[in-house]
């Protein structure tokens, strides 16, 4: 970690410039943790709906998804919702589990979320987000950002002036996937697009897309000017992304000691059965490139028990080890 910050959020220092993206499934406190320890410098939270947030109870699972580690710092909540006040509402209340930054996500292009007006839906409503932002950076203690798209299709590409709309109510950091909603994950991220964002706001620029290797890293940095770079499904199974190696250049045992980290968080904070249930979608994408007889792979996907699982990937390693 660099002594001395890369940037500002608010009055928030991030001390990298590779950051994991939210992601509905995956950004969990388990890999969140996996991967800031290979070098993701801010977290964010999978995106949680307003109304999941206002409701007498407290306990239920969208609360659950803004679980974090006691020194789980820098930290970004991620709502999202179609009415400024019951956003405004729910950050209050979140606000008081100490994130340090609240972020509205006006990104998602699912068809239940944006059809409804939120996330990336939000983008045709210049009003709306005006609103949002300025309730927000005017009620909160903690900066306000936002994650957004280049706009809902190509003949509607707004970006540059939603992020000065959101600059203008308090925004303190603006984040972009370089893709419409038409799009959604297809076709190419337009990095001269987050190069154009970059150049018309003063608040610091996460830019998101196509982000593969770590050679894409510095090379969407070099084009944008962008602060930082956001990193989705390329992290997923290889979160050495972060540490700027490459994962075909790892070995064997580095890519298991790394699925043994990951496995272990899991476990800690789900518990052994549930933990190594739900690891299974790791643990696929980390094995793609390893060559596994299919038997072993299958008991791995079948295990219940952390020791069990534990001497499986001993078998990997040495195959004169297999329990």
């Amino acid at each position: 970690m660099p002594r001395d910050p890369i940037f500002h959020i608010g009055d928030v220092p991030v001390y990298g410039d590779a950051i994991l993206a939210p992601m509905a499934g995956y950004s969990d406190v388990p890999y969140r943790a996996l991967c800031r320890t290979y070098g993701s410098a801010l977290n964010y939270t999978e995106f949680v709906p307003v109304d999941g947030l206002l409701g007498k109870k407290r306990d239920n699972r969208y609360w659950r998804r803004l679980d974090k580690k006691p020194a789980e710092h820098p930290i970004v909540f991620q709502i999202f919702g179609n009415d400024a006040q019951k956003i405004l509402d729910a950050a209050l209340r979140i606000q008081e589990l100490n994130p340090d930054i609240i972020d509205i996500n006006m990104g998602c292009s699912t068809r239940r979320v944006s059809g409804r007006g939120a996330g990336v839906g939000m983008m045709p409503q210049p009003d709306l987000v005006a609103e949002t932002f300025r309730l927000l950076s005017s009620n909160l203690e903690v900066p306000v950002s936002g994650k957004i798209r280049l706009g809902w299709d190509e003949g509607q590409r707004n970006f540059t002036e939603i992020a000065r709309i959101m600059e203008e109510n308090g925004a303190a950091l603006i984040a972009m996937h370089a893709r419409t909603k038409t799009q959604k994950y297809g076709g190419r991220a337009d990095w001269e697009a987050i190069a154009e964002l970059r150049a018309g706001v003063s608040v610091p620029v996460i830019g998101n897309g196509d982000v593969q290797t770590p050679e894409d890293i510095e090379a969407m940095k070099a084009i944008t000017g962008c602060d930082a770079v956001m990193i989705g499904r390329a992290a997923i199974g290889n979160p050495w992304i972060f540490a700027r190696k490459n994962k075909e250049d790892l070995s064997r045992q580095e890519i298991l000691d790394g699925v043994r980290l990951h496995a272990g968080e899991m476990v800690d904070y789900y518990g052994e059965k549930q933990g190594l249930i739900l690891f299974r979608k790791h643990l696929k994408q980390y094995l793609t490139d390893l060559s596994i007889a299919e038997t072993l792979l299958a008991q791995l996907l079948q295990t219940t028990k952390l020791e069990e699982f534990n001497k499986l990937l001993n078998a990997i390693e040495d195959p004169l080890r297999i329990p």
